[in-house]
């Protein structure tokens, strides 16, 4: 008789939440961020105007080296930039040596299944930049997929797969140095290069006369930035009410003036 119902107990008490069951429950990622007392954020310092890593002294500077300022700030911690790169970027998240990646992000499927994603920040997508002379000769993809093109990529990102996906005869040539690689297109060693409409705007704006966005406003594909989360509901629970707030309040709005207008 007693039988059931002692089995019926343990199994009530078993299916309990740890807290309920008086174990101590795991430890969240923004707990342990608090904790610690710093907020560890990865950039690759290459993708201006995101994010720049100054080679002579190492520092970080760009819009999203500002909001991750922000981030820590409204955290009440101290902030860390872990330098990464694109082609490392997704083994450096999985072996977790950051808690958010920031620095132009795009959102991606496969990002996605090892994080979380922030609510978005910007919407874009890929869109041409070349030299002004050449601007009308590479409008639509049939353009610039031609074997007498030179398309210019980065490695390891989303220009250098949205490239290969798209185009089947232009000589797409990888450029390693990310921080250089617009001069050699208005040096003539490339003809066009394939990114974000923003990063075109600001190109652009760095090479008046020289090179030239091609319709960003309307761009190949629709994309968007956010910020690259350790897969932690509590912390991605922060960090969108924090960009919320920032958006609303004004913050957001003049940290984006600063770099893109």
């Amino acid at each position: 008789m007693f039988r059931p119902i002692l089995a019926f107990v343990l199994l009530f008490f078993g299916c309990l939440p740890a807290s309920f069951a008086g174990e101590a429950q795991p430890e969240s990622r923004l707990d342990a961020i608090m904790a610690a007392g710093v907020l560890k954020v990865g950039s690759a310092g290459d993708y201006k105007p995101f994010t720049f890593k100054d080679p002579a002294t190492g520092e970080f500077s760009g819009f999203d080296l500002d909001q991750a300022k922000s981030l820590a700030s409204a955290l009440g911690v101290k902030l860390e930039v872990v330098s990464t790169s694109w082609p490392t970027l997704m083994q450096d998240f999985e072996a977790g040596k950051f808690d958010v990646a920031m620095g132009g992000v795009s959102v991606t499927f496969d990002r996605q299944k090892k994080g979380l994603f922030s609510i978005p920040y910007m919407k874009e997508g890929k869109t041409p930049i070349a030299r002004c002379a050449d601007q009308g000769k590479f409008e639509t993809l049939a353009d610039i997929d031609k074997p007498e093109v030179t398309v210019i990529v980065n490695p390891g990102g989303t220009n250098e797969k949205f490239a290969r996906a798209n185009l089947k005869q232009a000589r797409i040539e990888v450029f390693e140095d990310n921080t250089k690689i617009f001069d050699q297109i208005a040096a003539g060693k490339a003809d066009v290069m394939m990114t974000d409409a923003s990063e075109t705007r600001y190109q652009q704006k760095l090479h008046p006369g020289v090179l030239c966005a091609v319709h960003p406003d309307q761009p190949f594909n629709f994309a968007e930035k956010a910020y690259w989360l350790q897969r932690d509901p509590y912390l991605k629970a922060f960090v969108d009410q924090w960009l919320h707030q920032s958006m609303e309040n004004g913050d957001y709005k003049a940290i984006h003036a600063k770099w893109f207008e």
